[in-house]
Formats: structure tokens, C-alpha cells, sequence
């Protein structure tokens, strides 16, 4: 059976809810009616700057879900030397105006607030990037990420930031906004702050109270520039937890400061630093590997000295989690960003009563990628203007669906179809279902990645579809079933491409399944720059082997995000493997009792080889076809996606007569990621 429909008129705060996450909160004017946001971020749907029609409709999908403020712009920009470079907003522009004022009507429409961050990056910025203007800063010290040797600010600066921070604000109030907040920490504000990046003798520098300066003056002229009847707040760091920088005294001290003047509202609570990879992958943005909510206890010990409204996200990916902060009076507000990238329905579930169907975020950073804000198994999300959160029943006949393959696209096309409400079964020759899911949850930090999997599971236990495993599936006992649709989710196999000694390799995936005994010296070879191949490193390192780890790319996890890069360069490091770069395994020839393999490098294109007694090799999968070809012949699409129906989801084109469709998805049709699998389903089964 299908869930009940999600409430589309707005959720209203309970005062009494048991709840605490239920209950609203008010600032000044403005009532939130839950303790759920979603926190500022570049979400890269922008459109010359500006929050156009895409960008908006991501954010109203979660005020249609029930969400009580989306703080939306992440490092929206007030000025022409604080440059676009990862994908922000432009509010140094009038322009922006009359977007943000079609933006507030929507989302109070649907009863949730909405806010803009606003910032100047100062040395964050990039010098080579918009009107190729130096950066500017308090002091002339670079930033280790973003790489810019700012100029040092004069008072002509300052003066000139401090207004275009006013103007910026005053564009949020008469766009209809709520509020804003500004970003301290690594940008322009907290470099004032921070005893890291001011270096200065003048007015500027020195004591806390002068680092403070420039905070309080932006405030004090944003203030003046909007009236009290418009939140300001900043977020704000409450430790850097570096060695020479701002203590947790000094930021209370600094934050009351600026209480005390009169010029903030509430305060959005961040820890550590962001000048660097790391700083950024495990202290502002924690990811997989990371416990949940690691920072809710400084930021509860930062509230209890404020006595201002503070708002606090950092992992915090389950309810459970932003309950116990809220209810313990740790926050005020839980940011809860990335729980709804992967399900922007989440506090509609949860006031529902339907908390355990909540779509988990289980902290891959996919929607941190180059392709964000895409959840790596919520393929909707930033596709709000083509696909829908919301599954429709089918206004056409009942259909008969079998699905062949149980990974995360079989998975998925199996509850998509059933919330269609067709006949639906799915069989997996395994003994469980999951696919490459299993083996990539097998690691030390990549555990969580099995939640992908659990809960479509319990969707489809919900659903009453039918899963079978130990199915091995041939053609006659799929046409058996008489179906109307089939669906091919059978992946692939592990593909080794060699000149020569092809079959005295093993895959990562024999290591990973422990199909394969893991040798004393092993060659594990990298051909994708994705998990694979460094999960089988871990696990022959920890088995006792001598690893030799060699890859094609640059570095190691080159198609991975920042910080899951992050997280297996440390683990390397832990485990004492020292990765070969821009190197390619050409051919493996037996030599005594051990395997001689060649290795290719390809900057100088001289051969080197090494001995070792296992060569282990990732280099994705190809599909298998032998069950697809034996269907096509008698289906009624001749196995045939139309890819402009399939972009469309339109009902793919068919002949008329009696027949079965087939179509494949995922790892059947090409070796690619888990969110390329999930949107293959939804495509397919959407229009079902």
C-alpha cells in the first residue's frame, strides 16, 4: 500500500507539541514554526548570480515539507572583490531584488521562513575570478586553500565594505526576506577576528576589542540601513581550535561584544576553521566517518554564556540527533542542510507520525561534489523543475513489474513502480540484496553508506512488493511471470584490461568479498579514482600484507569529492601506504612463484616492474548482457530506452502487440556512480 499523502498546506508550530523539534520559536517578530532549518549553502542552481526558477523551487520543496527556515545564498557576495568562485549569489546588485521578492512570497506561502547569508570572502576570494580585482584582507597572509595573497585593507576599504554590507542588507529587506546573517569564521569578518589573519598595529588590530571593530561597525551600518524589524544574525565560530587562534573565551568575549551593541539577533554557530581541506571536510562540513552531531556540546556551552537565540549545524543528519541538542537546550534551531538534500519531506514525515520513513542522509557528500546539490541516492533533489519528491499514482492500467537485481537500482525502480501502485516483484541472485553496496560498506569509515539500503528495503516491506534472493533468474523464468515491464538491475562485472595477464589478477571485488585470499606482497591498481580500490588497500594492509598501491590518476580518489579524497588520504597515511601517482599497470607475467607486473608511468613513459605474489585491480565493470540479449529478440521495445522519452519521462515508445518491455538500469547499461543508478530509475519508472 501506498504512504498517506503529505500535508501540502503550511505545518504550524504547537507550543505544547511533546515534540521539541515541533514546537516554534520566535526572534523579535518573527515566528519559526519548528526548530528545523535548512543552513545557507552555494547549492550551485543559481543562474547569472541570481535565485532563479530552479534555485527557488529547491528550496520550496522543503517549505512544501514543512521545514520552519530556509537560509539559502551561502556566501552570497556584497561586493566586486569578493568574487563568484564556488557558485554564490550576487546581492551587490539591485538586480537581485525582484527574485528575492517572488522567492519570500513562495516560501511564506508554504509558512516557512526564509534568509540570506551575506559576506565578503576577503583573502577567500580569488584575484583571477570575476573583474580580476586583488583580494583584500586585514592583514597580507594567504590562505592555504584558496590560495590569494590578499592586499591589506586601508580605511577606504573598510569604509567602502562597511556600506556595500548596508546596501546588501537593505536589498534582503526589500526582497521580502525575513532576515540575514553574516558569514565570520574564514571570510572577511572573521579575519578581522581572528589573531591568525590580523596581523595589524592600527585601530584594526591588536586587542579583541579592536579585532572586533570591523564586526561591529558591518552590523552596526546593516542595522541602520534595515530598522530593528529584520533579524540580523552572524554565523559565527565558537572555538578555531588552533594554536593561536581564537579560543572559545575569546569568542564568547567577542560575541558579547556584539550583544552588547546591540547589532545581532541570534547567532549560527560554527567550530574550527575552513582555510584548509581538512579543516573544512572535518570540522565545518563532518562527513561520513565523522560521529553525528560532534560539535553540539561547545556550541551548548557557547548558548549557556550568550543568552541569544543560537542556531548550530554541523552533521547533525537524524532527528534523534537534532531532538536530543533542541531538548537538551544545547540549540535553539538544528540545522538539518544535508538531511534534506536526501529528503526534503523530513519534518512533514516526522509531524505526521512517520518519522522511521524519513529518507536517511547517510553523510556520502555527493551533494558536496561538482554536481550539488545532488543527494548521492536522492536523484529529485535539484532537479525540481523536471522531477517530482512526490510519487503520483498511475492514472493508466496496472502493470505487471519485474525487476531483475537487487542493488541500489533495482531497489530503487522497485519502490518507485510500487508507489505507482503496480504489480511488482524483484529478484537477486544473491543471498542478500545491496549489490556494490555491500562491499563499499565493508570499510573503516564507509558503514553508513549501508542506510542507502536498508531504507528501501523497508520501503518496499511497506510497499508489499515481493523480494526474492537466491533468484538466479534465466530468460524463460522471467517470460514464466508473464510481466508487462522488465527491468534490468544485474550490474556488471569487474572489468581487467590488460596488455597481457588478465587472468592472474584478482578484482577488488574478490578482496572486498572475501572470495580471495589476500596475498602477503599485493599490487592493488587504481583505475577509477573511485572506492574500490582503496577499500581493498585498507583491507589487505590490515590482513598484514605488503602494499604497493599505484594509480592512474594524479592522486589518490581522484573522481571522489574533497573530503572523501580527505578521509583515504589520512587512512593511507595511518596505515603507512604510500600511493604511486599518474601510473598505469600494463601487463602481469608469472616469473618463479611470484607475478611480475608492469607498470607504465605516464609522465616520463618508462616501464619499472615489482614483484609481488597478488596484483588486485579496479577498473570498474562491464555489464552483463547475455540475459538482456536473450529478452530483447521477444520483447516489444527490442530493449530499446528512447533517450528522449527517458529525459522527458515520457512512456517509452513500443510496438502495440502482446509483449513484455525490458529496459536496463544502472551498472547493466555502464559502470557509473550510485545516484547515476537511482536516476536511471527514476526515468524509467516514473512514467510507468
Amino acid at each position: 500500500m501506498s504512504a498517506p499523502a503529505l500535508s501540502q498546506t503550511p505545518l504550524q508550530g504547537d507550543p505544547a507539541h511533546k515534540d521539541p523539534l515541533l514546537r516554534p520559536l520566535r526572534i523579535k517578530h518573527v515566528e519559526f514554526r519548528n526548530r528545523i532549518m535548512s543552513t545557507s549553502h552555494a547549492c550551485g542552481l543559481e543562474s547569472g548570480g541570481m535565485p532563479q526558477e530552479a534555485y527557488q523551487l529547491y528550496h520550496l520543496e522543503k517549505a512544501k515539507g514543512g521545514i520552519g527556515l530556509s537560509m539559502f545564498g551561502g556566501s552570497s557576495n556584497v561586493d566586486r572583490d569578493s568574487p563568484n568562485i564556488f557558485r554564490q549569489l550576487n546581492v551587490g546588485d539591485d538586480a537581485i531584488i525582484p527574485h528575492l521578492r517572488r522567492f519570500s512570497e513562495r516560501m511564506h506561502g508554504e509558512g516557512a521562513a526564509l534568509m540570506c547569508q551575506i559576506t565578503h570572502l576577503g583573502r577567500r576570494g580569488d584575484p583571477y575570478a570575476g573583474d580580476w580585482l586583488p583580494t583584500i584582507a586585514p592583514s597580507p597572509l594567504r590562505e592555504t586553500l584558496h590560495r590569494s595573497i590578499p592586499k591589506e585593507m586601508d580605511e577606504h576599504d573598510i569604509a567602502r565594505v562597511v556600506k556595500a554590507y548596508a546596501a546588501a542588507a537593505r536589498r534582503c529587506k526589500e526582497g521580502g526576506l525575513d532576515g540575514i546573517e553574516t558569514l565570520a569564521a574564514g571570510h572577511l569578518i572573521g579575519q578581522f577576528l581572528s589573531p591568525l589573519t590580523n596581523r595589524r598595529t592600527d585601530r584594526f588590530g591588536g586587542s579583541l576589542e579592536n579585532r572586533c571593530r570591523f564586526a561591529v561597525m558591518v552590523h552596526a551600518a546593516m542595522r541602520e540601513a534595515v530598522g530593528d524589524d529584520f533579524l540580523i544574525g552572524i554565523r559565527y565560530v565558537v572555538d578555531e581550535a588552533t594554536k593561536g587562534g581564537l579560543s572559545f573565551d575569546d569568542c564568547v568575549e567577542a560575541a558579547l561584544l556584539l550583544k552588547r551593541e546591540g547589532v545581532v539577533d541570534f547567532f549560527n554557530a560554527i567550530y574550527g576553521t575552513m582555510d584548509t581541506t581538512r579543516a573544512l571536510a572535518e570540522e565545518n562540513m563532518p562527513g561520513m566517518g565523522s560521529k553525528l552531531a560532534p560539535w553540539v556540546e561547545p556550541v551548548g556551552a557557547f548558548k549557556a554564556e550568550i543568552g541569544l537565540p543560537v542556531f548550530h549545524a554541523a552533521r547533525i543528519a537524524d532527528i534523534s540527533s537534532a531532538r536530543f541538542a533542541v531538548a537538551e537546550g544545547k540549540l535553539d534551531m538544528a540545522g538539518m542542510t544535508r538531511a534534506q538534500i536526501a529528503d526534503p519531506h523530513l519534518v512533514a514525515k516526522l509531524a505526521a507520525g512517520r518519522e522511521e520513513d524519513v529518507r536517511p542522509c547517510v553523510g556520502a557528500t555527493h551533494c558536496q561534489s561538482p554536481y550539488r546539490p545532488s543527494c548521492l541516492h536522492n536523484p529529485v533533489t535539484g532537479r525540481e523543475t523536471k522531477l517530482s519528491h512526490v510519487i503520483r499514482p498511475t492514472e493508466g492500467p496496472k502493470r505487471k513489474v519485474v525487476v531483475i537485481g537487487g542493488g541500489p537500482a533495482g531497489l530503487e525502480a522497485a519502490r518507485i513502480a510500487a508507489e505507482r501502485g503496480h504489480d511488482v516483484s524483484l529478484y537477486e541472485a544473491a543471498a542478500d540484496v545491496g549489490g556494490q553496496v555491500l562491499l563499499g560498506s565493508t570499510g573503516s569509515w564507509r558503514r553508513d553508506l549501508i542506510g542507502i539500503v536498508e531504507w528501501r528495503v523497508a520501503e518496499l516491506s511497506r510497499l508489499g512488493v515481493g523480494i526474492h534472493t537466491n533468484a538466479y533468474m534465466e530468460a524463460d523464468d522471467i517470460k514464466a511471470l508473464a510481466p508487462d515491464v522488465v527491468i534490468l538491475a544485474t550490474g556488471g562485472l569487474p572489468q581487467i584490461d590488460l596488455l597481457e595477464g588478465d587472468d592472474l589478477c584478482v578484482s577488488t571485488w574478490d578482496i572486498l568479498s572475501g572470495q580471495v585470499p589476500i596475498g602477503r606482497d599485493v599490487l592493488v591498481y587504481d583505475g577509477t579514482g573511485r572506492h574500490p580500490g582503496p577499500l581493498a588497500a585498507e583491507k589487505a594492509k590490515e590482513a598484514g600484507a605488503n602494499v604497493t598501491y599505484a594509480t592512474i590518476d594524479v592522486t589518490i580518489c581522484e573522481e571522489l569529492t574533497y573530503a572523501e579524497r580527505l578521509r583515504w588520504k589520512k587512512r593511507f597515511l595511518a596505515l603507512g601506504v604510500a600511493p604511486i601517482s599518474e601510473t598505469r599497470l600494463v601487463a602481469v607475467t608469472r616469473k618463479d612463484n611470484r607475478l611480475e607486473a608492469v607498470l607504465l608511468n605516464e609522465l616520463s613513459r618508462e616501464e619499472t616492474s615489482v614483484l609481488v605474489d597478488q596484483v588486485i585491480v579496479e577498473q570498474g565493470s562491464i555489464p552483463m548482457n547475455e540475459l538482456f540479449e536473450e529478452l530483447r529478440t521477444t520483447s516489444k521495445n527490442n530493449g530499446i530506452t528512447d533517450i528522449e522519452t527517458f529525459i522527458r519521462l515520457q512512456a517509452q515508445p513500443f510496438r502495440e502487440d502482446a509483449g513484455f518491455e525490458v529496459h536496463r538500469i544502472g551498472d547493466a547499461v555502464s559502470s557509473r556512480n550510485i545516484h547515476a543508478a537511482m536516476l536511471d530509475a527514476v526515468r524509467i519508472c516514473s512514467p510507468l
